[in-house]
């Protein structure tokens, strides 16, 4: 009998000398190289995704508190899948097959319709594309509201970054004024300005024993508009960097301290999300989304080299 991978069907695009690895389950990113050099640390086909790598967050990113909130005068409840701390954490997609909608040798397109869930009675057609060129990699994530009344909405995606050395070692740049508080359930309790906080990351500078699951704001962009993070070896002279477009206005960095065996500290999660975390219990940069309305997000992963 013929076995078939936790991720299901396994989608390979290729192009100048970039090489993607996208699974039909949770339409998520498995592996990422250029030139044979791994850019997000990635797993074996015959796992499912370790901390939820590579896979994309919707039509939520991170947590809902209790898995309850009220959208439009109506009070709701989704399912509880953090039972540790009793949230409902990152959207309803992940363990979800996704369909070929297109593709070619450098570039794939996977579509969803998700339809009514327990909290969430909406539809929606939800669509992730890959395209690589000779930059690297870049993603957009789309959502159409189906149904016939409003939706809440927001993304999030969940790649580890890797230049391939400790990642105590390697230095980090990450452009946000502010960081977010929590308490002991991952639920935010208030901004907190970075300055003067080891979660200052505006100055690249080593990451060392600094344990991250934090969400960061106040994001300063590029003159192109876009907002960069960068993880770079000891030297400096070789890194990756995750860009995010418009409508990224939060990233969650995550330095895998609770992840088992090679996978704990093994790389650097940066997930570009367009809302914090409980962003459906409290409203904060959510997106409603009419009847017949879209919206699309992008995102990439580029490495650079300095000599």
């Amino acid at each position: 009998m013929t076995t078939i991978a936790p991720t299901g069907e396994q989608h390979t695009i290729e192009a100048d000398g970039f090489r993607a690895v996208v699974t039909e389950v949770g339409a998520g990113l498995r592996g990422l190289t250029h030139d044979g050099r791994a850019l997000i640390t990635g797993y074996s086909e015959h796992e499912t995704p370790p901390g939820s790598a590579g896979v994309p967050l919707l039509p939520w990113p991170n947590r809902v508190e209790d898995g309850r909130y009220t959208f439009d005068g109506q009070e709701r409840q989704l399912a509880l899948t953090e039972p540790k701390w009793g949230n409902a954490a990152h959207g309803f997609t992940r363990t979800l097959p996704w369909r070929v909608v297109s593709r070619d040798q450098g570039s794939i397109v996977l579509g969803l319709r998700l339809f009514p869930q327990t909290g969430y009675p909406h539809i929606l057609d939800l669509s992730v594309s890959y395209t690589l060129d000779g930059s690297g990699l870049t993603v957009e994530i789309a959502a159409r509201n189906r149904g016939d009344n409003v939706a809440p909405y927001g993304f999030g995606a969940h790649p580890y970054l890797t230049v391939g050395e400790p990642l105590d070692e390697t230095v980090l740049q990450v452009p946000a004024a502010e960081w977010v508080a929590v308490n002991e359930r991952k639920i935010p309790v208030g901004r907190r300005p970075v300055e003067g906080t080891q979660y200052d990351f505006r100055a690249a500078r080593p990451i060392g024993e600094v344990s991250l699951d934090t969400a960061f704001t106040g994001l300063g962009r590029d003159a192109d508009g876009l907002v960069r993070v960068r993880l770079a070896t000891a030297d400096g002279t070789r890194g990756v960097e995750l860009w995010g477009g418009e409508g990224v206005e939060w990233l969650q960095l995550f330095t895998g301290d609770t992840l088992a065996g090679d996978h704990r500290r093994g790389g650097l999660a940066v997930e570009p999300m367009s809302c914090p975390p409980n962003a459906f219990g409290t409203g904060e940069d959510l997106i409603r989304l009419a009847p017949g309305e879209s919206v699309a997000h992008r995102w990439g992963i580029t490495p650079f080299q300095r000599h």
